[in-house]
Formats: structure tokens, sequence, C-alpha cells
């Protein structure tokens, strides 16, 4: 099946995301712990875990929250998963960190442009 999309697989999970959301009757922070247990559970890599990231904090979790995630898990999923989650999820933060600063920075430039092209 042909499509017209410029991003066909971004746009498949997405709405395959917003399905399970809208089917789901959990609470915003337990979906998405629900998530990261899943995702530590199949050794996900740590572009699975940055998809995460923007809506855990909406839903305002904290890093004890996610840790006690990993803690609960650790015997059912082993100790090699459990720390190898903990680097993806580390690897997924920093790099949304970068964003978000990068996407500060460029703000500002066109601020500081705006302000000094006028």
């Amino acid at each position: 099946m042909a499509t017209s999309s410029e991003a066909p697989v971004l746009e498949t999970l997405a709405a395959m995301t917003m399905d399970s959301i809208e089917r789901c009757g959990m609470d915003a922070s337990t979906l998405i712990l629900t998530r990261i247990a899943a995702l530590a559970a199949m050794d996900a890599p740590a572009i699975s875990y940055l998809a995460h990231v923007d809506p855990a904090i909406k839903a305002n979790l904290s890093l004890e929250q996610v840790q006690d995630v990993l803690v609960a898990i650790a015997p059912v999923v082993g100790t090699a998963r459990v720390m190898a989650a903990a680097a993806h999820i580390t690897k997924a933060l920093g790099f949304a960190l970068a964003v978000e600063e990068s996407d500060a920075e460029a703000m500002a430039r066109a601020e500081s442009e705006g302000r000094s092209g006028s």
C-alpha cells in the first residue's frame, strides 16, 4: 500500500500511540510508568525512551518514580536489562536536554538578530 506521507512509519506509530492512550483507562503517570517498564523489559533502545520524555514531563513524573519502576521490575527482568534501561533513559534525557538548549539558543539568536535588524 503506497502512501503520500513524508513520514509514514512515524505517523503510524503516533496514531497507534494515540489510539492506545484513548482506549486506556489509566491516568497519564501510570500509563507512562507502565510503558517505561515494558521498554525496560524488552531492552528497548534510547530512542524508544525519548518518545516518552515529553509525556513523562507533562504527567509530572519524577526521576524517583522512574527509578522506583526500575527497582520494582529488576527481580523480574534482571539486572542487565534494568541497568541498560537506566543508561538508555539517561541518554534519552541528555538528548532531549540538548535539543531544548539548542532550541533556546536559536530563539535567543533570532531575538537578538531581530533587535539588531530593527
